[in-house]
């Protein structure tokens, strides 16, 4: 294929001939039988939306807010580690990239540059992703050299507590580079590779017993918000905001951990429900389409975030590449809220959407089951 992608599908298609191979499937892969992966697709597409007809929308701004920070529409880069694997400028150039979009990046705590490096080059808000560590120390170590690098929040990811199988690793026998940001630590005897991306033995440094109070501990002994990444769950969306997440991210870790759960859209109108308004809630998770991102507002998200597209124009032309994908969503974003009369973020809601056929109307003997 020419490289002159119309679509993000099509940036994953180049972007796989020219990562290394064992990147690409680290990358792209998932735990097992990587079905979540596979019908997260299948759960945006069953979604419909309603256009409506004659409603001003000459003029339409995808603009909102995320923890009081402006950003230009409601996308933002998920914290996923190791863009070297995609582009050598890496995460230098994805920051560049976003803050040329107007929005805002979450960088990895495994990020093949310094977060001191990253935030040097960055021209808009950043936050900043890191684990709760065995030691409390160094937890709160993490979190104060993000603070006065000028990260604007923490992102704690709460989803990877537990080694997965990812069998595309295993056939290839994948083993990434160590970060940068966990060499400037005194981690003593324990060191942590991106291939593991998950607790790998005894000597690791995450805290698998970490629990609610940890989080309640944490988001009070820093100054900066903390947002909580990797929720599935109701219950877990409400425990975060009562001990002190003022954001949190729905998420599955884009089924890299654990295989046959539900897409992230599909549980987001219950976190949502379930906060009630007591943190900001967002969505990431197999965002494709600017129609996926509509999708994830019209159910409560505030803004959604991607992760593997980012990689695919990294790949494909670097800077520019992240740009030119972020600027693909922003445009199919625009034109479906211009033909569902949706002249603003606030205005996408549950009305402009579906999940059941309208033909059920004509079939009273089947309305039970809408």
């Amino acid at each position: 294929m020419a490289a002159d992608p119309v679509n993000i599908f099509e940036y994953e298609e180049i972007a796989r001939e020219r990562i290394e191979k064992g990147h690409y499937d680290f990358i792209a892969g998932g735990a097992t039988d990587e079905i979540t992966i596979r019908r997260t697709r299948a759960a945006y597409d069953s979604i419909m939306l309603r256009p409506r007809m004659m409603v001003d929308v000459e003029q339409r701004s995808m603009a909102t807010s995320v923890l009081g920070q402006e950003i230009s529409l409601p996308l933002m880069l998920d914290p996923a580690g190791n863009h070297e694997a995609a582009h050598p400028e890496a995460e230098s150039a994805s920051v560049k990239a976003a803050g040329a979009a107007g929005t805002l990046m979450v960088l990895s705590s495994h990020a093949a540059r310094t977060l001191e490096d990253v935030a040097a080059s960055a021209t808009g808000p950043i936050w900043f992703q890191q684990y709760f560590f065995k030691d409390r120390g160094l937890t709160l170590e993490m979190a104060a050299r993000a603070e006065e690098a000028g990260y604007s929040a923490i992102c704690m990811t709460l989803d990877a507590k537990i080694k997965p199988k990812r069998e595309r690793n295993i056939r290839n026998d994948y083993v990434g580079a160590e970060s940068p940001n966990y060499a400037q630590l005194d981690l003593g005897t324990h060191s942590w590779k991106f291939a593991a991306d998950a607790p790998a033995g005894p000597s690791d440094i995450r805290d698998v017993a970490s629990t609610w109070d940890d989080l309640e501990w944490f988001a009070s002994s820093i100054n900066l918000p903390v947002v909580v990444k990797g929720i599935m769950a109701g219950e877990d969306g409400r425990l975060s905001a009562e001990n002190g997440a003022k954001g949190v991210i729905v998420s599955n870790h884009g089924g890299r951990y654990l295989d046959t759960t539900p897409a992230t859209i599909e549980v987001l109108p219950e976190v949502v429900r379930a906060v009630d308004g007591n943190a900001e809630v967002y969505l990431d998770g197999g965002i494709r389409r600017g129609t996926d991102i509509f999708k994830a507002i019209a159910l409560g998200a505030r803004a959604v975030l991607m992760g593997r597209p980012l990689f695919w124009g990294l790949a494909v032309d670097g800077e520019a590449g992240v740009r030119a994908v972020l600027e693909m969503l922003r445009d199919e974003l625009d034109a479906t809220m211009g033909m569902c009369g949706c002249p603003d973020i606030e205005s996408i809601g549950t009305a402009t959407i579906d999940t059941v056929s309208p033909l059920l109307a004509a079939f009273p003997a089947h309305a039970d089951f809408r």
